[in-house]
């Protein structure tokens, strides 16, 4: 159980600095999606004049069908990669041209109003190019919002203690989620005390053992004193009744008086 918790508690430590860092880049990103989206404003803003402009120098029918026919394949395209933030794989999206020497669009609206035609469609280039950058953003917003929930969840799962359970969410819900190091420590702290009963009891059993023994021995020795003094008793008894019967006189004039001459 110790091992456990030492582990939940570098798991809690590791999940903790992967939450920081990935809260760091998702202000990161917050602050350049602010960016890009003031930015994709005045792009497009500008995009729409430029389009009124050409309308206003071609005409509103001509163009679209000069375009439409001198397209033969997407100069404009998008490739992927992914960047590992944090053991997270966040997809990064990046906008090139494929140009064409013979381009079939070089020469379209020359006589009316080309140059405006151009500058449109530049403008239009950086406007696609911002909102690839503005998707590529987006979407690592999303992923790493969700994963920051799910960091947060797993840290707050090992660390916050069940006590701290607001008062908007059940039992249940608070129980189920933030146990893990709590609930190990509690362990831990029942195995101790169970422990420490035990070496109590231990204590207590060997005291009244050794307490009974000093009796019984108490009591043998008692007795085996009692037997001595016995056996010294009749020894002397023995020893009296012995010297007795060797001191008495054969003829039996123990009694005459003594005659002085």
């Amino acid at each position: 159980m110790k091992s456990k918790l030492k582990g939940a508690q570098t798991g809690h430590d590791l999940l903790k600095r992967k939450s920081e860092a990935l809260t760091k880049r998702f202000r990161e990103i917050t602050k350049r999606i602010d960016d890009a989206k003031r930015k994709m404003g005045r792009v497009m803003q500008i995009a729409a004049f430029s389009l009124a402009e050409v309308t206003y120098a071609v005409g509103n029918n001509t163009i679209g069908y000069q375009i439409a026919e001198s397209v033969r394949q997407a100069k404009f395209r998008v490739r992927t990669r992914q960047e590992n933030v944090s053991g997270v794989f966040l997809p990064q999206f990046e906008s090139f041209q494929q140009e064409d020497v013979s381009s079939d669009f070089g020469m379209t609206g020359l006589g009316k109003g080309g140059q405006q035609v151009q500058r449109c469609r530049e403008t239009y280039t950086r406007a696609v190019e911002t909102l690839v950058e503005l998707a590529s953003l987006q979407t690592a917003f999303v992923i790493l919002d969700e994963v920051i929930k799910v960091v947060n969840r797993r840290v707050n799962a090992m660390f916050v203690s069940p006590k701290a359970r607001p008062r908007n969410t059940t039992a249940d819900s608070w129980d189920s989620e933030h146990v893990i190091i709590p609930r190990t420590e509690n362990t831990i702290k029942y195995i101790n005390s169970e422990l420490d009963e035990l070496d109590r009891e231990e204590f207590f059993r060997l005291k009244k053992v050794k307490g009974v023994k000093e009796r019984a021995q108490a009591s043998e020795e008692e007795a085996m004193k009692k037997k001595a003094a016995e056996r010294r008793d009749s020894d002397k008894e023995n020893a009296q009744q012995n010297g007795d019967e060797g001191g008495k006189n054969v003829l039996g004039d123990e009694g005459d008086e003594d005659v002085i001459f």
